[in-house]
């Protein structure tokens, strides 16, 4: 499977808020493509920040697979980065 997006973070103090940056580049499609990839990832943020474990900056770069992408399958993608990264809540 194609990887749709790259996820870099660091963490913030306690007691700061999450923070989101997305990155698409022209490589990835026309106008339409990279504003929707935008909207997608940051809606995937938006749902999902209160279950991050702990306040961190994320900036996530989209990758040629979002170009299509489904919002469930994009969201699969971010909750995968998360994990990946330990930066959810019940994860040791």
């Amino acid at each position: 499977m194609r990887r749709s997006l790259v996820l870099n973070w660091h963490e913030r103090s306690k007691g700061q808020l999450s923070r989101l940056g997305v990155i698409t580049t022209k490589k990835l499609g026309n106008a339409v493509t990279r504003a929707r990839a935008r909207r997608l990832l940051r809606e995937c943020f938006r749902l999902h920040q209160s279950e991050l474990c702990r306040p961190v900056d994320l900036v996530l770069v989209a990758r040629y697979g979002i170009a299509g992408a489904k919002m469930t399958e994009t969201e699969n993608a971010f909750l995968s980065a998360l994990g990946e990264a330990n930066l959810l809540k019940g994860q040791l």
